[in-house]
């Protein structure tokens, strides 16, 4: 036998007893995990375009009475834009179910929404699979509409390419930043090749900076009277083009958050924004896909960081859009998410960060009626399990020495620079101070799944309760129904009502000829609202949550009815008497 059988027959055994001590008889499943998932995935690490791509295809393949992958349209750069359907197809269509739309990925730079997304994914179909009850009746009545990237082509730069932690924020269509003719002709420059944007410091006298004494990689300031040791010189980089800047022109610079169209404003009012509302083509697929699906009551965009759970008005002048019911309901919601997400705030966009014309919450519940939030990933709370100190920029220094054991920094260095001259590169790697160390990434992937689930799993749940039949004479029967609303999302949001976004819910009855049908605003005295045209389909503008409308109809002929109740985002029901 030669040496290259040897190894290979080395490597088999090795495999052979890896996979022998993966069997469902060789451990004890964790409670709330899928405890034997037919796709492995590791939730510790960040995905590119490719590896997404990768883990929809077997998402969808090893559950396909669960999974339905598309694409939504194509990227800027010809990316296919990934939408899974995650529902239970043996029960109803899912296109008629209540339905979740998720998304992240938005800003190329904020990337663990994608693994958010894509977990949540994951976690329902293989707990599903695994028979969880819970999860089973979830998806037998809902449907979750799941796009892990919006952004594909940044998203591969940000990965692939240096950058910092914040860039980069844009989609790659090409922008001329720095209004010179050219196209991203000065972005950063990867001076020691280590894939990561990190600082420049010199050695200055006259500097405003010096070295922390409790930890030698932090600079700080100096007080008024000390004398300085550094000057800091940005970001790593060269004036590529000669203008006397560094680093004025890379990749993109719009923002895909300022591109939709409700309170859209051009760019010299909202920085950011592109040519007109949705010309950003990622964004015309998303809104093409919610066009086509009526059915999407609640929704979820997965952003970074500061542990925020967003709702709109982005801007002060969209106030008034958000009226008290409708509120009511987001903050039923916002403050169970608080409850769920450690260290998370339910905050208003305008009033608690600042102000944001054309992004996508408000489209989605301004210009849909869907009840929208925007999570912003990871909080230093996470840490320490504490709130941020007076020293935030302190904690990470320290967090990454206690439990990251230095890893997330880039030890300061010399380098010779073309125009500086002597100088010293370092500080915190692309992977830290906005994205999720490893072993925390799982951890509030699951909670944020929780609570799209939570929101989900209120969406409007219809079904028909009393059916009241009684003869009065002449040869008609008037029938009574009440059609309840079990969760605490109404078929249609005030915003909906008003601007009359999506039809009417109808209750219909079959069984007899309906010579007159009528909406029952008080059984008690009799007072009753009717429809002078189509009496057996009666249309009603909402079935508020946790509530029930009324219907009625005097019917020629038939003793056996039958109720009907069709709602574009509440879904359908129906009972006999």
């Amino acid at each position: 036998m030669n040496i290259k059988h040897t190894i290979f027959l080395a490597v088999m055994m090795f495999y052979a007893g890896i996979v022998s001590a993966q069997k469902p008889e060789n451990f004890l499943a964790a409670v709330g995990t899928p405890p034997n998932p037919k796709v492995t995935v590791s939730w510790n690490r960040y995905n590119d375009y490719a590896a997404i791509t990768d883990i929809c295809k077997k998402l969808a393949a090893a559950h396909p009475n669960l999974v339905k992958l598309e694409a939504m349209g194509k990227s800027f750069q010809g990316k296919d834009l990934w939408v899974m359907t995650i529902s239970d197809a043996k029960v109803g269509n899912p296109d008629k179910k209540p339905a979740m739309y998720i998304d992240g990925n938005i800003h190329s730079n904020e990337i663990q929404g994608s693994e958010f997304a894509l977990y949540t994914a994951w976690y329902l179909v293989e707990m599903h699979a695994a028979g969880n009850k819970a999860i089973q009746s979830l998806l037998a009545e809902k449907t979750f509409y799941i796009a892990p990237t919006i952004n594909p082509d940044a998203r591969d730069h940000f990965i692939h390419q240096a950058n910092t932690a914040h860039s980069p924020r844009t989609g790659l269509i090409p922008i001329d930043n720095d209004r010179d003719g050219g196209t991203n002709e000065d972005g950063f420059d990867d001076l020691d090749g280590d894939g990561h944007i990190v600082m420049m410091r010199r050695k200055n006298v006259n500097g405003r900076y010096k070295v922390d004494p409790s930890d030698n990689r932090r600079m700080i300031m100096v007080g008024g009277e000390e004398k300085g040791e550094y000057e800091l010189l940005g970001s790593e980089g060269i004036d590529n083009d000669g203008d006397g800047f560094v680093n004025e022109d890379g990749e993109g610079a719009y923002d895909p958050n300022r591109d939709w169209g409700w309170n859209w404003q051009p760019n010299y009012i909202q920085g950011g924004a592109y040519k007109y509302p949705f010309s950003i083509p990622e964004n015309r697929a998303i809104v093409d896909f919610v066009m086509k699906h009526p059915n999407i009551a609640a929704a979820q965009s997965y952003h970074n960081n500061g542990g925020m759970i967003l709702r709109g008005p982005g801007a002060l002048e969209d106030l008034d859009t958000y009226n008290a019911q409708d509120v009511r309901v987001y903050d039923a919601l916002g403050k169970k998410g608080e409850e769920m997400l450690p260290g998370y705030r339910y905050l208003v966009v305008y009033k608690d960060l600042y102000s944001v014309f054309g992004g996508e919450l408000d489209w989605f519940y301004g210009g849909r009626g869907i009840y929208t939030f925007s999570n912003e990933l990871w909080t230093g709370y996470s840490m320490y399990n504490k709130k941020d100190g007076e020293d935030s920029q302190n904690q990470l220094y320290t967090f990454d020495k206690d439990l990251l054991m230095k890893d997330a920094f880039v030890e300061w260095h010399p380098f010779k620079h073309p125009t500086y001259g002597d100088i010293e590169i370092g500080g915190f790697k692309k992977t830290y101070t906005r994205l999720h160390p490893g072993f925390l990434l799982e951890s509030d992937a699951h909670r944020n799944m929780a609570f799209s689930v939570f929101h989900a799993y209120n969406t409007p749940k219809l079904s028909v309760g009393e059916i009241e039949v009684v003869n009065i004479g002449g040869g008609l029967t008037q029938v009574t129904a009440i059609v309840n609303n079990e969760r605490m999302i109404p078929t249609h949001s005030s915003q909906d009502v008003k601007n009359n976004i999506e039809t009417p819910d109808i209750i219909s009855l079959s069984g007899g000829t309906v010579v007159a049908g009528m909406t029952v605003m008080n059984r008690d005295l009799g007072i009753t609202t009717e429809q002078k045209g189509d009496p057996a389909n009666i249309k009603v503008d909402n079935i508020a949550g946790h509530s029930y409308v009324t219907v009625r109809w005097l019917v020629k002929g038939g003793a056996k009815f039958t109720v009907n109740v069709t709602s574009k985002k509440g879904g359908t029901a129906s009972k006999s008497n």
